[in-house]
């Protein structure tokens, strides 16, 4: 794997962040790489947390492609897009998502155009998350895929980065370019992998040793394994009729993955 980093931080980017505030109830879900299930993951996760009694919110952080309120058919009356422009309060776009009991506040569907935000503006959207998060037990940040700014910027909140990969070449090269960054930006960083679409739960931590054996060798930092989520064809098939793969598919092996996942985000720091 590539030792380069494509990015490089800036002492500008690090005074955009400013403070960083005790924010472990946020868990920030990141990849290198796009095409890893990681938008799923964010909403499967949300709602196991919920169904396990936690106050939850879903921010989707992809100024990009945000497609979180597709993959849940939601129509929000207020997004993040209606938000910036019209400098209302982050908690305006809060919706809540019938039968799950969490909240979720929507990108801008079908338009880049919060892709183009200065960092100033995604560091003030950064800082709004902050301000939500004492409403909840927990905020999960769905992250854009890749490693620039707006990505590290909503990765620094202080809390947990789930790093999502994949066993295909590009995604764990991906995923551990993203480590790198991430790790000489945030002091003390607590990022873990969670391994997406294996083929079964040795296969997953095959895929985990390879992205921790460079991680150790070239960044001295071993992240933790946070969890494997096995292959399941039903995860295609709750996407394609927009319906929380919990609600469509609550016994499917994924599910019982996802669940275990959250269980182990709810246990208190040791």
């Amino acid at each position: 794997m590539s030792t380069e980093a494509p990015v490089a931080l800036t002492p500008p980017l690090a005074a955009v962040l400013g403070r960083r505030p005790d924010s472990r109830r946020i868990i920030a879900i990141a990849s290198g790489k796009g095409g890893v299930g990681k938008t799923w993951l964010s909403i499967t996760l949300s709602h196991a947390l919920a169904r396990a009694g936690r106050r939850v919110l879903l921010f989707d952080g992809d100024l990009g492609l945000a497609n979180i309120d597709i993959q849940l058919g939601l129509m929000p009356e207020q997004d993040l897009g209606g938000v910036i422009a019209t400098g209302n309060d982050l908690g305006a776009a809060v919706t809540a998502v019938p039968a799950t009991g969490f909240d979720v506040v929507a990108g801008k569907s079908g338009s880049g155009a919060l892709s183009s935000l200065t960092r100033q503006e995604v560091a003030a959207l950064r800082q709004g998350v902050l301000d939500l998060s004492p409403r909840y037990d927990n905020v999960i940040i769905d992250i854009g895929a890749g490693i620039d700014t707006t990505q590290l910027i909503l990765a620094s909140t202080g809390g947990t980065v789930l790093v999502v990969a994949t066993d295909e070449p590009t995604s764990l090269t991906d995923a551990y370019a993203f480590i790198k960054v991430a790790g000489k930006l945030m002091p003390r960083p607590d990022l873990r992998i969670v391994v997406n679409m294996a083929s079964s739960k040795a296969e997953g931590e095959r895929t985990y040793a390879t992205l921790r054996r460079a991680c150790e060798s070239f960044l001295k930092f071993s992240p933790p394994l946070a969890g494997i989520i096995r292959r399941d064809n039903k995860v295609k098939d709750a996407i394609r009729y927009q319906t929380p793969f919990l609600t469509r598919h609550p016994h499917a092996e994924a599910a019982g993955d996802v669940e275990a996942l959250a269980a182990d985000l709810r246990k208190p720091p040791s």
